[in-house]
């Protein structure tokens, strides 16, 4: 499964939003049904994963944690702890719970980014500032990818 593109939507009173109707048809296409939100563990945004990447997500989690281990079951305590389950409704809208909005600073005008396999929900405001920072996609891809093993 593979999202691509920005869109921009605005919720409504109730903090429902219309999923892009780009993500519907990928969804509708790969019989997904059921979503999972939460709220992403490095930026202010929430994160909505189709089921079967959710449940992929997790599979590695755990095969990377000892479940002997104190600290690593708090982290999965508390990374399963922000997870909800979500369903769009008959128009193609989620219904996005207060908490989870007033984590991301989404108020009314919202950005989905496509993140290959899940999608990112921004407040407009925060996103913009998130990529204005740093040097700019080809400084950063130069430094990850443009040396070759064995140059200097």
């Amino acid at each position: 499964m593979r999202f691509i593109g920005d869109y921009s939507a605005k919720t409504d009173a109730k903090g429902r939003v219309f999923l892009p109707s780009a993500f519907r048809k990928i969804l509708k296409a790969e019989g997904e049904t059921s979503l999972v939100l939460r709220g992403d563990v490095f930026q202010k945004c929430l994160v909505l994963y189709p089921e079967s990447v959710w449940n992929a997500q997790l599979d590695d989690l755990r095969q990377g944690l000892n479940q002997w281990n104190r600290q690593q079951q708090m982290m999965l305590r508390q990374f399963l702890l922000d997870a909800e389950p979500l369903e769009l409704d008959k128009e193609g809208r989620l219904l996005i719970s207060k908490r989870k909005l007033q984590f991301a600073g989404i108020e009314d005008d919202v950005r989905f980014l496509a993140m290959v396999d899940r999608i990112e929900i921004w407040s407009k405001q925060a996103l913009e500032e998130v990529m204005n920072q740093g040097d700019g996609l080809g400084d950063d891809m130069e430094q990850l990818l443009g040396q070759k093993s064995g140059e200097q």
